[in-house]
């Protein structure tokens, strides 16, 4: 399919947004529901911030397809320098392989990132709660269920965002040394994202 650049324009009358944070993601609900939370919030807050979900709408999950869904949003929806590009995929089953193109294209503009998660979303969501030690792909879902027993239907706001400044602190820990390329053993750098979206909330209101 054939695309036209175009630069973004936004609705006569709609706030000029300081700094946009666009994300691709693997799964289609679960990191949706979390970060349009986190979105809210920022709302909620009156903050120049706005986060933007590309999900994945086809079931087209491969990393492959997460690049390709922020490539093609790019080309239409053209970023400024402040803005910023993530892509947020999980290691579970994919090889060094897949996930090293997706590397590759977050390191040829500064305003591109990579997030990655060992071994999938839901071990950031668990470190919201506890220090996640021991945690396999195959138990990592059954964890959370003891913290979010609805959690196949949605993601329990109440109970997640308290923990925001835990999970990051608890990422951060695992982090060594501090950000490889992406996590080659249990851990996440999601939090590289969500720690730059608080800070710009924390700058924002001062």
């Amino acid at each position: 399919m054939a695309y036209s650049r175009r630069k973004f324009v936004r609705p006569l009358g709609e706030r000029r947004y300081r700094k946009f944070y666009v994300i691709a993601t693997e799964g289609a609900r679960t990191e949706r529901e979390y970060f349009e939370m986190l979105n809210v919030m920022l709302e909620k807050n009156d903050r120049d911030i706005r986060i933007k979900v590309i999900n994945n709408s086809k079931n087209r999950s491969a990393p492959n397809h997460v690049l390709k869904r922020m490539t093609d949003y790019i080309r239409l929806e053209q970023l400024r320098k402040a803005d910023e590009a993530w892509l947020i995929i999980d290691k579970d089953q994919w090889s060094d392989e897949q996930i090293s193109p997706l590397h590759q294209w977050s390191q040829a503009k500064e305003n591109r990132k990579l997030a990655v998660s060992n071994p999938k979303f839901e071990y950031w969501l668990l470190l919201h709660f506890e220090d996640g030690t021991a945690v396999t792909s195959g138990n990592c879902t059954d964890r959370l269920r003891k913290y979010l027993p609805d959690y196949d239907k949605r993601i329990d706001e109440l109970k997640v965002k308290p923990g925001i400044i835990a999970a990051i602190n608890r990422a951060k820990d695992r982090d060594v040394p501090a950000r490889p390329e992406w996590p080659r053993n249990t851990g996440t750098t999601i939090y590289l994202l969500v720690e730059r979206i608080m800070t710009d909330d924390e700058n924002d209101n001062h």
